[in-house]
């Protein structure tokens, strides 16, 4: 009885101890973060924490908190979290920055985790100028990603996307402030401490407007005071900051960089092109086709989007329809299809539910481009062997028979052998490349 109760006092104090280990790995400390995830991993090492199993589910699509995470989670933590729940890959995507990649980096190398890196932005489509893609109300702005960074590099257009971003949330900040008088916000006083590297979003400033104010207050200039902090942030934003809000601009040409642009510094940072899709439903997705043939010609590569956006369970739909229709393109193309979601709002799930009937199908399509995305990542970085790299081109007749190699080495190769990739002569075959991590 007494050993029993011995037992049980000590599982419950390793709880805690993990539990405030795992707490910690959200400091906006960058030493605290590497010094927790050092001990999380000496604990699992030692078998006091169950690590699952790496299965067939894959989040490649995860914001941290260098730009917003809902749940406060740091690059390191996303990566213990996908560790711990057995993910074959893992990857992170942040709005305008690449500040989380090299700390993603070396976490998922110290505990043997798959993974990328990727970034996203909006950008302008100037033959979709008078068409909604995929950014709500706004004709001819589209989400775009870079995907498979291999490396936080120091870049032009990275940096005026950084300071477009900040000139654009000032005036944000002052539009919304002029509106809600007496409640105001300041930026760097209120925004900026939400942030750990100076990248706030709207979703910060509607943070920050949130611990403003009393319910009598945004009832009169919202129409509501929600009890649950989501909520009332959410409803913050949509009246205040989207279309038909006070603090509204609705974005032109100049607004964001263009398309080819945003594709040539993914280009030129060693990363890939990764056309976005949201659902399909809009008049620029409806023209898919049309939209694909002008993202390759600057160099788009990869398909981007969030499955469970795409669905209700147990319904067929046009939506389920235009998922598969839009992967069936993909594949036509070549492009590996990169997924997950995006937890930068409350209730967004850690991984989509690969499970349901309507996503069951697709899984393998899903694995791969998770494969093909991590491989090109570790040749990229160990060498510029990555996708679509000159030796890639040399190498690989056709996209099939690249997305074949890539797709095996990401399946075969581990964490702990990719620095046997490092450094390889400009010569080397892929059956060298197989050699050296067996």
């Amino acid at each position: 009885m007494a050993g029993a109760l011995m037992e049980t006092r000590a599982r419950k104090t390793m709880s805690n101890a993990v539990e405030q280990l795992e707490r910690q790995l959200d400091s906006f400390n960058p030493a605290q973060r590497q010094s927790a995830l050092a001990e999380l991993w000496d604990l699992a090492k030692a078998g006091k924490i169950e690590l699952a199993a790496p299965g067939t589910d894959v989040n490649l699509h995860s914001h941290t908190f260098f730009s917003y995470n809902a749940y406060g989670y740091s690059p390191s933590k996303f990566a213990w979290l996908a560790r711990r729940r057995g993910l074959a890959a893992a990857g992170i995507v942040d709005f305008d920055v690449l500040d989380a990649l090299e700390e993603f980096w070396a976490a998922g190398k110290l505990i043997g985790l798959k993974r990328c890196a990727s970034l996203e932005s909006r950008a302008f489509v100037p033959e979709f100028s008078t068409r909604v893609i995929n950014s709500p109300g706004e004709p001819g702005i589209a989400y775009n990603m870079g995907v498979g960074f291999p490396r936080a590099v120091g870049h032009p257009l990275l940096a005026q996307m950084r300071s477009t971003a900040e000139a654009r949330n000032r005036e944000l900040v002052r539009r919304v402030n002029a509106f809600l008088k007496p409640v105001d916000v300041d930026y760097d006083r209120d925004v900026l401490p939400l942030t750990p590297n100076g990248n706030a979003t709207e979703r910060h400033i509607c943070e920050a407007y949130s611990k403003k104010g009393d319910a009598n207050f945004w009832k009169q200039k919202i129409g509501d005071r929600p009890a649950d902090p989501a909520k009332f942030q959410a409803l913050i934003r949509a009246k205040t900051m989207k279309r038909g809000g006070p603090g509204y601009v609705q974005p032109g040409a100049g607004s964001f960089p263009l398309i080819a642009h945003m594709n040539q510094f993914t280009l030129d940072s060693g990363a890939i092109p990764t056309l976005t899709w949201l659902d399909g439903t809009s008049e620029g997705e409806r023209a898919i086709e049309e939209l694909f043939e002008i993202e390759m010609a600057s160099g788009a590569a990869a398909l981007a989007l969030i499955p469970d956006r795409n669905y209700t369970p147990g319904v067929k739909d046009e939506k389920v329809k235009n998922l598969y229709g839009v992967i069936a393109l993909a594949e036509k193309h070549g492009f590996p299809v990169v997924v997950g979601t995006e937890m930068n709002a409350p209730g967004n799930k850690f991984v989509d539910s690969f499970e349901t009937a309507e996503l069951k199908p697709l899984v393998p399509v899903f694995l791969k481009g998770a494969q093909i995305i991590y491989a090109h990542s570790v040749l990229q970085r160990g060498g510029g062997l990555g996708y679509l790299s000159g030796w890639a081109k040399e190498n690989f007749k056709t996209v099939g028979a690249k997305n074949d190699f890539f797709e095996k080495l990401g399946r075969e190769l581990q964490p702990d052998h990719e620095d046997r990739l490092n450094d390889m002569p400009s010569d080397v075959t892929p059956e060298q490349i197989f050699a050296k991590i067996r």
